[in-house]
């Protein structure tokens, strides 16, 4: 087997190992889409963005990004309004519901990866965080 085989075969164990081919909840089991746990994470982290920036962050178009915004902004999690820059540009900020959201999810999710880290050979896991790191940086040199 070559190794791109390999290596695909591998990372297609880990996405449904992880949970992430599952559309409608988080790995740590949240049920919210991982796209919008993504979102909030980064917004929460900010407390408000361009949208286009978060677009950017997130690695997504400018229309899903929109799309992904109002799913937020009908959970009431976010707040869009005109840039005070531009007036063009879109600001999305989070709201203390989605504050509260971003923390219950932030929690699950060291949860999760504790309990996944504590399964995994304590002289290793160094080994292993460096490996996605290094396939994280040959993605973005694409």
């Amino acid at each position: 087997m070559s190794d791109a085989r390999e290596l695909q075969d591998a990372v297609g164990r880990f996405v449904r190992a992880f949970g992430l081919h599952q559309p409608d909840r988080t790995p740590c089991g949240q049920p919210i889409p991982v796209s919008e746990a993504h979102a909030l994470a980064e917004l929460a982290r900010c407390g408000a963005l361009r949208q286009s920036d978060l677009a950017q962050r997130l690695r997504l178009t400018k229309s899903t990004t929109s799309r992904l915004v109002t799913q937020l902004v009908e959970r009431e999690w976010v707040g869009r309004s005109p840039a005070s820059e531009d007036g063009r540009g879109v600001l999305v900020q989070v709201t203390p519901a989605g504050s509260a959201a971003a923390v219950q999810l932030a929690e699950a999710r060291a949860a999760r990866f504790a309990a996944v880290l504590d399964r995994v050979p304590p002289e290793e896991r160094a080994g292993v965080v460096h490996a996605l790191e290094v396939l994280t940086e040959a993605i973005d040199e694409r």
